[in-house]
């Protein structure tokens, strides 16, 4: 089960904000996750003692963000080994908990291969659930050092394409730390940038219907004193035609074996704008969230969600009235499409940053030799 603690952010929390920890209090082992659906306007924290409640707590978006929810996946396969529960079917149910996001399933496969491994070796489930623990850990590690890398080779694509400096970047969703073991993926580089004196401005998208945007990346851009300026998704469009977008960044929640490019719904328009206006258009994502198994764009499979959240807004503290537990802004009945992702073809893609570097044509055989490259460090 999953517990809110509601324990205040101030003064608590760092620029850097720890989303997801392991603890070990002396009532068994834990996965303490802070509840993105409550910010803004608190940090409280859900306390997870099994993998059913971080299952739903993944459906639910308190935890989200394609390299975290590869993280929380591989954590959860730990909680259900270190407390006994049946492993096989935790890691099926934390697997499919959302569908589009790779880095999910990736990071299930590499605890319970780990877990599976131990126990065939040793015939211990102690051990069996010491080696899940440890590959969640490794991960968790891996997902920190990959965000820096990417911010790196980022802010250096962007120094390229644009040698005049003080970057007006355009971005979409949430990307920060709040995503990440570390900074994050696109709102990384912007945050390089920022710090290097070469970010002149950070355009948010507010990011409907959840305002992942609005709630999170504006949320992250305050703490660290970025200059910074919200706008509506449809604002976009008047944003380009004034010439006030130099780049666009975002993150992927699953990246084709052709450089299709799924992130959350919104991104393709962006894609579309930036082509027309001569904009760079760049991908922040590690490798792990390319999947070779999906051949192109169109075998990605889109997540579709509730209509009541476009049928409904909700806010933390607001009394609620609407059958999803928000304020009912359309008629009672009304019928909504919600899909949480949409894709990008590779042709309307100016390169995809990884931790292993940039690809740019983005094509099938630059993303394959690039894959074939990062199997080959990490086996070294």
């Amino acid at each position: 089960m999953a517990d809110q603690d509601a324990r205040s952010g101030e003064g608590r929390r760092p620029t850097g904000i720890p989303v997801l920890r392991w603890e070990e209090p002396p009532e068994g082992p834990v996965l303490v996750l802070l509840d993105q659906t409550r910010l803004p306007a608190e940090e409280v924290e859900l306390v997870c003692t099994d993998a059913a409640a971080l299952v739903e707590a993944i459906r639910s978006l308190a935890v989200r963000g394609a390299p975290l929810l590869g993280v929380a996946g591989a954590y959860g396969v730990a909680l259900a080994a270190v407390r006994g529960f049946e492993v096989e079917e935790a890691a099926a149910a934390l697997a499919g908990a959302r569908p589009t996001a790779v880095n999910l399933a990736v990071g299930v496969r590499r605890a319970h291969a780990a877990h599976r491994e131990a126990l065939a070796r040793t015939g211990d489930p102690g051990q069996a659930a010491a080696a899940a623990l440890s590959a969640a850990r490794a991960l968790h590690r891996e997902d920190a050092e990959a965000s820096a890398r990417m911010a790196g080779h980022g802010l250096a694509l962007l120094d390229e394409l644009l040698p005049a400096g003080g970057h007006r970047v355009l971005t979409h969703c949430n990307t920060g730390s709040l995503v990440s073991g570390g900074e994050g993926t696109a709102f990384a580089v912007a945050l390089a940038a920022h710090r290097s004196g070469r970010l002149r401005r950070l355009w948010v998208d507010e990011t409907r219907p959840l305002l992942q945007g609005a709630r999170l990346t504006a949320y992250e851009a305050a703490r660290n004193d970025m200059a910074y300026t919200l706008l509506t998704d449809n604002a976009a469009g008047s944003l380009f035609a004034a010439g006030e977008v130099d780049a666009v960044l975002i993150g992927a929640d699953r990246i084709a074996a052709d450089g299709s490019v799924a992130n959350k719904v919104g991104s393709y328009p962006l894609a579309v704008l930036a082509r027309y206006h001569h904009v760079p258009f760049i991908v922040v994502a590690p490798v792990t969230t390319m999947d070779a198994d999906t051949p192109d764009g169109a075998s990605i499979e889109v997540e579709q969600r509730p209509g009541y959240e476009v049928t409904e807004v909700t806010a933390p503290q607001v009394p609620v009235a609407g059958a999803g537990g928000g304020i009912p802004v359309a008629p009672l009945g009304t019928q909504a499409y919600n899909p949480a992702f949409d894709v990008t073809p590779p042709e309307l893609v100016t390169a995809i940053v990884t931790e292993e570097g940039v690809v740019s044509p983005v094509t099938n055989e630059a993303l394959a030799a690039l894959c074939a490259r990062s199997r080959q460090v990490t086996i070294s």
